[in-house]
C-alpha cells in the first residue's frame, strides 16, 4: 500500500496523473506546468488568481517556480514501476488511484497490489499467477475450470473434469508445474545442443567475413595492379608511337633529302641548258659564215650534258619510296613487346602449342602449321606409331606443362562434336579408356548440339549455358591444380574450373567428330 500512497502524493490535483514538469506556487502546492498555466489563463479572464488547492488569492498573476526535487522523485518512482506502464494491469481493489498489480487470482479473476495480496493470502489458498487480464487462457473452454494438468498423449492442458469424466479420462496426466519442468529440461538440453551449432555458425560467419575481407583486399590490390599495368601500357604505347613515327620521319627525311638533291642537280642542269640554248640562238642569228664555222661545236657538249642527267628526266625510282613493310614491322614488334610485358606482369605464359601428328588418329587431318585438327570421313594413311590414338579421333600436343601458369585460345568451327582439354601422356591409346571422357587421366570440355558438358573419369556435368561464340580460352595453373575454361564472348564468361592434384605433365588434347574442326589460335 505504501506504493499506492506514494503515488497519490505524486499525482497532480488537476489532471490526477503523475506530475509532468512540476512547478510550485508561493503557498507551497505543486502542479504540472501545463495544468496550472491553463488554470491561471482561465482565472485571468475572471480578473483574479487563486491556488486550485488551498484557494489562496494573489493580487497579480503568481510566478511559477520549478520544483526540481519533485521532478526527480517522480522520475525515480516511474522507473521503479515498469510493469504498470508496460502491461497497464492495476489492482482491482485500488479504486481511488491506479496501483500496479503484482499477482492475479484465477479463482477470483482479480488482480492485486502488494497490500491486497497479503490480505487475500491470509483468507484463502487460490491459484496466483503473473498479472494478466486474459483469464480464459487459464481456464478450460469446456468446463470453465482452472487448467491444472497436462496430458502428454494429446499434448493439451486440461482441467480436473477433463481428466475425470471428459475426453482425457483414463489418460496418464501430469501436474502443470511438473510437466512444465520436464519441458524446460528438454528445452535446456535442446539449448545445449544448439550452442555448438550456434558456435559453428558464428565460426562460419567469421570465416566468411574474413574471406570477404580478403577478397575485398585482393580485389583492391588487383585494381591497383591493373591500373599500374595500364599506366605502363600507355607509356609503352607512347614509346611505340614515337618509335613508329620516328621511323616514318627517318624514311621521309632520307627520301626527301635524295629528292631535294636530285632537284637541285636538275635545276643546275636546267640553267646550263638555258645558257646553251641562248648561245645557239645567237649563233643562228650570225650572218658571217666564217665566224659561224669557226665557233666551237656545242652539240657534243649538249650530248654530254644529257648523259650527266642519266637520261631519267629527274624521275624518282620506285626504290625511293616509304618502306611500309618496315614501318609495320616496327609497330608490330612494339605491340608484341607490350603484350609480352603484360603477360609477364600477370605471371601468365602464352605457349606456342603444336599438335603431335604421331598421336593423331587416322581419321584426323593435321594442318601443315600443326595448329588445326579436322575430322575426315576417310581414313588417312599415316606411319605406324605406338603413340597414335587408334579408336577415337583424338590428338595430343607435342609439348606438355609440368609447372607454371599458362593461357591459350582455341576456335571450334561449330560443326559436329568437339572436345578440348588436357591429358597425361600416359593416357591409353586404344579401348574405352582412351576416350577423352572415360578415364581419370584427362579433363575435357565437350561441345555439341548447342550445349556444353564437362567430363572427367566418366563423370559428366551439364550446365545451362549455351555456346554463343566459337572462341574459347583455356587457363592452367599447374601448381594450384586448376584448369579453367572460358567463352570469349563480350563479356567473357567463365564456364567451368576443374581442381586436381596433377602428378604428370599435361598435354593439350583435342577430340573432333562428325566433320568438326578445331584450331589453336596464335
Amino acid at each position: 500500500m505504501a506504493s499506492a500512497e506514494l503515488r497519490d502524493e505524486l499525482n497532480c490535483s488537476i489532471c490526477l496523473s503523475l506530475y509532468t514538469d512540476p512547478v510550485s506556487l508561493r503557498c507551497g502546492h505543486n502542479f504540472c506546468r501545463s495544468c496550472i498555466l491553463s488554470v491561471l489563463d482561465a482565472q485571468e479572464a475572471a480578473g483574479g488568481y487563486s491556488c486550485p488547492d488551498c484557494r489562496a488569492e494573489y493580487p497579480e498573476r503568481p510566478a511559477l517556480e520549478e520544483n526540481r526535487k519533485l521532478r526527480n522523485i517522480v522520475e525515480r518512482f516511474s522507473s521503479t514501476q515498469p510493469d504498470m506502464e508496460e502491461t497497464r494491469i492495476f489492482c482491482t481493489y485500488c479504486t481511488k488511484s491506479p496501483v500496479p498489480a503484482v499477482r492475479t487470482c484465477l479463482q477470483c479473476e482479480t488482480s492485486m497490489c502488494e497490500e491486497h495480496l497479503a490480505a487475500h493470502n491470509k483468507s484463502v489458498n487460490h491459484n496466483l499467477i503473473e498479472p494478466t487480464v486474459s483469464f480464459m487462457d487459464q481456464k478450460c473452454s469446456s468446463h470453465n475450470e482452472i487448467l491444472k494438468y497436462y496430458c502428454p498423449i494429446d499434448a493439451a492442458c486440461i482441467c480436473v473434469s477433463c481428466w475425470v469424466a471428459g475426453d482425457h479420462k483414463g489418460h496418464d496426466v501430469e501436474l502443470l508445474d511438473l510437466a512444465s519442468e520436464k519441458k524446460k529440461e528438454k528445452l535446456r538440453k535442446y539449448f545445449d545442443d544448439l550452442n555448438p551449432q550456434k558456435r559453428k555458425t558464428q565460426t562460419r560467419v567469421q570465416n566468411l567475413q574474413d574471406h570477404k575481407r580478403k577478397i575485398q583486399e585482393k580485389a583492391s590490390d588487383k585494381r591497383k595492379n591493373i591500373s599500374k599495368i595500364f599506366i605502363d601500357i600507355k607509356k609503352q604505347l607512347k614509346m611505340a608511337e614515337k618509335k613508329a613515327l620516328s621511323e616514318v620521319s627517318r624514311q621521309e627525311e632520307k627520301i626527301v633529302s635524295q629528292i631535294s638533291h636530285l632537284i637541285k642537280k636538275l635545276e643546275i642542269q636546267g640553267d646550263e641548258l638555258s645558257r646553251k640554248m641562248r648561245h645557239v640562238e645567237e649563233m643562228c642569228r650570225v650572218t658571217n659564215p666564217i665566224r659561224l664555222l669557226q665557233e666551237s661545236d656545242i652539240t657534243v657538249c649538249s650530248h654530254r650534258g644529257d648523259e650527266d642527267t642519266g637520261g631519267d628526266g629527274g624521275e624518282v625510282s620506285s626504290e625511293e619510296d616509304l618502306d611500309e613493310v618496315l614501318i609495320s614491322l616496327t609497330l608490330h614488334r612494339s605491340m608484341r613487346d607490350i603484350v609480352t610485358n603484360v603477360t609477364s606482369e600477370l605471371g601468365v605464359h602464352v605457349p606456342d602449342i603444336l599438335l603431335d601428328v604421331d598421336t593423331a588418329n587416322d581419321y584426323l587431318k593435321i594442318s601443315e602449321d600443326l595448329k588445326t585438327a579436322r575430322d575426315l570421313e576417310e581414313e588417312q594413311e599415316k606411319s605406324e606409331s605406338s603413340r597414335r590414338f587408334l579408336d577415337y579421333s583424338q590428338v595430343l600436343s607435342r609439348c606438355g606443362f609440368s609447372s607454371g601458369r599458362h593461357y591459350w585460345e582455341v576456335e571450334w568451327d561449330q560443326i559436329g562434336v568437339c572436345g578440348i582439354g588436357l591429358s597425361y601422356p600416359s593416357i591409353e591409346r586404344e579401348g574405352d579408356e582412351s576416350d577423352i571422357i572415360y578415364n581419370d587421366k584427362s579433363w575435357c570440355l565437350l561441345m555439341y548440339d548447342g550445349r556444353y558438358n564437362v567430363w572427367h573419369n566418366s563423370v559428366r556435368l551439364t550446365f545451362s549455358i549455351k555456346p554463343t561464340c566459337p572462341t574459347l580460352g583455356v587457363f592452367l595453373d599447374y601448381e594450384a591444380g586448376r584448369l579453367s575454361f572460358y567463352e570469349l564472348c563480350d563479356p567473357i564468361r567463365h564456364l567451368h574450373t576443374f581442381t586436381a592434384s596433377f602428378t604428370e605433365p599435361l598435354h593439350v588434347i583435342f577430340y573432333v567428330n562428325d566433320g568438326a574442326s578445331v584450331t589453336i589460335r596464335s
